[in-house]
């Protein structure tokens, strides 16, 4: 059962901190270049949403599938899948042009998460995400695959930001994004090596 934040505000929050250009595959697929330093950039409260849109005003979304992480006492202390939508036509634009891209990422209803459940530290290297689209694999990666480890995200952030308790971290998404469409069903996971720990499902609007 997803946690329903847009009902109950104690939940809610305080900030979703997100990861970019973390798997190689991801960044050859998009025709970036790997960055000299950890791509961070922001997502606000008001961009959680139960709901799976295909559309934000008059722009198509794309998704992309990721291992996130609740923060508690300063720790990974639960783990969770996220969806991150994506204006991919305005990202292309204010990335040509050297702007921020909060307009193609931070928008009312870009992110999705699952339930979160306890993550023991010494588990967090085996975690493993996936996504299906109407039963066909998409997606998927692990923290192996990471340029930037979760333990490595978490000191990075710490540098220069107060985590507070219930924040999340999004820590980015393997190859095989793509264009959400209507009546499509998602099915997003995580396992614990052989176990699976998480599992949600939505239909795109």
């Amino acid at each position: 059962m997803l946690n329903n934040y847009q009902n109950n505000s104690s939940t809610l929050p305080t900030k979703i901190v997100c990861i970019g250009r973390n798997y190689v595959a991801h960044i050859k697929e998009l025709g970036n270049q790997v960055a000299e330093q950890m791509v961070i950039f922001l997502k606000p409260s008001s961009a959680i949403n139960n709901e799976l849109l295909s559309v934000h005003g008059d722009e198509a979304l794309h998704f992309e599938t990721e291992i996130c992480f609740k923060v508690k006492a300063g720790n990974l202390a639960e783990v969770g899948v996220g969806l991150d939508l994506t204006k991919r036509e305005l990202q292309t634009q204010l990335k040509s042009k050297g702007l921020p891209w909060e307009r193609a990422k931070a928008f009312d209803g870009s992110a999705l998460f699952s339930e979160f459940v306890a993550i023991e530290q010494a588990d967090i290297a085996k975690l493993e995400v996936s996504l299906r689209i109407n039963g066909r694999l998409q997606q998927q990666g692990n923290v192996e695959l990471m340029l930037y480890k979760p333990d490595v995200i978490l000191d990075q952030i710490n540098e220069f930001m107060t985590l507070n308790d219930g924040d999340i971290i999004m820590t980015g998404t393997p190859a095989g994004v793509g264009k959400i469409s209507p009546g499509d069903t998602f099915s997003a996971q995580i396992h614990l090596a052989d176990h699976l720990l998480v599992e949600q499902s939505w239909v795109a609007k």
